[in-house]
């Protein structure tokens, strides 16, 4: 990933504490990076480095970014929830895992199940959940899908449903309640509000 965005990558552990067992991913890390990787690296002018995750959050606090973050997945978990809400929402945060030959591939929201939310639509109430991060973990399932299966008209999809769904916010000002605190918008739609303004952007770009 690192190399294809062509930007450095920080393993960060703690091993200063987990001595064995941080210390063992470092090692590993280092074995697999000289072995495979190093020569692509430095013909790029890229670097690897390990650093404490102490050091590392505090760089990616301060930084404009730039840099890719090699995390356990429990270290992977809550820095990408900081990262997110820094952007103004984890409902705008995908999360992709995915085999370096494209075959094995999860898409998925990464924010979780919204429980609060859940439980006020489970009285009847109305509700405001932003439905973005649900919405791309399908779009970018379906692209890969196109991609592995060689249909373009998948991908078109997928893309187009992408667009319409970031100029419902954008263009639109159509948007739930997280994101319209975030604008000092007073109007805000519901779940399914929303929902139905993507449809209605999408319905204008795809003929069915």
């Amino acid at each position: 990933m690192a190399l294809q965005r062509n930007i450095p990558m920080i393993l960060s552990t703690k091993n200063t504490i987990l001595k064995k067992y941080d210390g063992r991913f470092k090692d590993i890390f280092q074995e697999i990076f000289d072995k495979e990787y190093k020569t692509e690296f430095e013909a790029k002018g890229l670097t690897y480095q390990h650093r404490l995750i102490d050091d590392t959050v505090a760089q990616m606090m301060k930084s404009q970014g730039g840099f890719l973050m090699a995390l356990k997945n429990y270290d992977g978990d809550v820095q990408s929830d900081i990262v997110a809400q820094g952007f103004g929402s984890l409902g705008l945060m995908s999360s992709v895992l995915m085999t370096p030959d494209g075959k094995a591939f999860e898409s998925e929201a990464a924010h979780g199940t919204v429980t609060r939310h859940y439980r006020r639509y489970q009285k009847g109430e109305e509700t405001s959940t932003n439905s973005i991060a649900s919405i791309f973990a399908w779009t970018r399932g379906l692209a890969q899908r196109g991609l592995l299966d060689g249909s373009s008209n998948v991908v078109d999809f997928a893309n187009t449903l992408e667009k319409c769904t970031l100029d419902t916010v954008s263009k639109d000002h159509i948007m739930t309640k997280d994101l319209a605190l975030l604008v000092h918008q007073k109007n805000y739609a519901t779940t399914e509000g929303f929902l139905d303004a993507v449809a209605s952007n999408l319905a204008r770009k795809v003929k069915v």
